[in-house]
């Protein structure tokens, strides 16, 4: 299923956000350094190639636009795409080798791998790649995928509820009875039973439907759950939401750290965190972006996990810190929603340079997480709160959030 189908993005950032994006085309990443001269050329060619696509799909625009079409531009345009013709070829020559040669780009090739995965998949190799980066190919639950099916799951009614409005514009989810639907539903209801502690949680049928846009559902599903397994994401979807309270207290650290006056700004309205960022770490900006750059972001994650989400979070502040600023608790919820998404639409590798332009660091994490399980642990000494457990939950603040996203 192509991700051309998503709806155009219609809004554009104001002008001052413009030309804080108009940086010159994405270089190479921090680490391309260590890289042969053959791999840098390399990695070279693929930032033509998506410059060209960029340029090719601007002129589209440009020529849809007028009404008037000098030959000239004909000329370039067929150039452009001549050029990029050449580059694809490349890439699915490139691209068709690592998947092939796999177990030997990852030792040792890691780096350029790394570095090719920043640049993006190709969309025709994402579904065997994703498989590959989580080590999903012939997991035994797969063939338990069948059986599951024809069991019930007490969380099937809430399933229902939630698979219509997940990526309800989208082709393949359209409609109560389509593929789509039928699919994204069977996948859920096999994981809340393999699963039965987290059960389903709202959120998590965005990334499962990001997969089945690449996949077969049984292939979906074996993804998914080496996702929930070894990514974090089951520790995330747990009914005590406690990882995404980690996640929230790393990330407002690195706000306070690197952008204290936005902070300040932040609090000065009562604008939390998680008011805006428990989406991102929950649904890996799938509920954000358009699709296209969403799928970018997801790629990074598949490779070096949850790492991205922080970036592109800490980037996307940077970026719109003036305006930001500017604004009451209303007017900063309004643009978290209308114009932040659409901001990279037209160059994702600008949202990829931003993102490792940020400071992180792995170490100070690490404490962070120990210091956050001893204030946790303090703080059920000294009130013990017992909840009733519920087999199928949602976020605190996530209902409304993917509402009034779909």
């Amino acid at each position: 299923m192509s991700l051309s189908t998503m709806a155009s993005p219609t809004l554009s950032p104001d002008s001052s956000s413009q030309e804080a994006l108009s940086a010159p085309t994405c270089s190479p990443t921090s680490d391309s350094e260590n890289l042969s001269p053959d791999e840098l050329e390399l990695l070279a060619k693929l930032e033509e190639q998506n410059r060209l696509l960029e340029a090719d799909s601007k002129s589209m625009r440009s020529m849809n636009g007028s009404r008037r079409n000098s030959g000239s531009s004909l000329v370039s345009s067929s150039s452009a795409s001549s050029n990029l013709s050449h580059l694809e070829e490349d890439t699915w020559i490139l691209w068709g080798r690592i998947a092939n040669e796999w177990e030997e780009w990852r030792r040792r090739k890691e780096k350029l791998l790394k570095e090719l995965i920043r640049k993006g998949i190709p969309h025709h190799f994402r579904a065997i790649v994703w498989q590959l980066l989580c080590s999903a190919t012939d997991m035994p639950v797969k063939n338990q995928y069948s059986e599951l099916l024809k069991m019930s799951s007490p969380c099937e009614k809430l399933i229902r509820r939630d698979i219509a409005r997940t990526y309800p514009e989208h082709e393949f989810f359209k409609g109560q009875d389509s593929l789509g639907q039928e699919v994204l539903f069977n996948v859920m209801k096999a994981y809340s039973l393999v699963d039965r502690e987290v059960g389903y949680c709202q959120g998590s049928a965005f990334i499962v439907g990001l997969l089945l846009m690449q996949m077969p559902e049984e292939e979906a599903f074996c993804v998914f759950v080496r996702l929930m397994q070894e990514y974090r994401l089951r520790e995330l979807f747990k009914p005590s939401m406690a990882e995404l309270g980690l996640c929230i207290y790393q990330f407002e650290y690195m706000l306070q750290e690197q952008l204290p006056d936005l902070n300040t700004h932040f609090r000065s309205q009562s604008f939390h965190t998680s008011m805006y960022a428990s989406s991102w770490f929950l649904t890996l900006f799938l509920t954000t972006f358009p699709l296209p750059v969403a799928t970018r972001v997801f790629d990074i994650f598949m490779y070096e996990g949850l790492e991205i989400v922080f970036r592109v979070g800490l980037a996307l502040l940077q970026v719109n810190q003036t305006e930001l600023m500017q604004l009451d608790m209303e007017g900063m919820s309004q643009y978290f929603q209308r114009v932040i998404p659409h901001q990279f639409d037209s160059c994702p590798d600008k949202l990829v340079l931003k993102a490792y332009q940020v400071k992180y660091n792995p170490k100070k994490m690490k404490r962070l997480e120990k210091e956050y399980a001893a204030m946790k642990s303090k703080e059920m000494e000294e009130q013990i709160e017992i909840k009733p457990r519920v087999g199928a939950h949602s976020p605190i603040g996530m209902s409304s959030k993917l509402a009034s996203q779909q």
